[in-house]
């Protein structure tokens, strides 16, 4: 999946943040706005951890995004 589809539907793919990082708020979602760079911050932020593994982190969920994210 290629970031710019997750960037261009964020507004759908909230829940699947959340349920991907439950500490994220939904303040910290409307600054992250599909944002990856953001998204990588709030994650280190909130769960105290290095960029590189937020980086991590970020990559797997990215890959692991399928077409059903995306339906309706």
């Amino acid at each position: 999946m290629n970031w710019e589809r997750i960037e261009g539907n964020w507004k759908q793919l909230k829940g699947k943040t959340v349920e991907q990082w439950g500490k994220l708020t939904d303040d910290d979602l409307d600054v992250v706005a599909g944002r990856r760079e953001q998204l990588t911050g709030k994650i280190q932020e909130r769960y105290g951890i290095a960029k590189d593994e937020a980086e991590k982190q970020v990559s797997a969920w990215e890959r692991s995004a399928t077409d059903d994210w995306f339906k309706p």
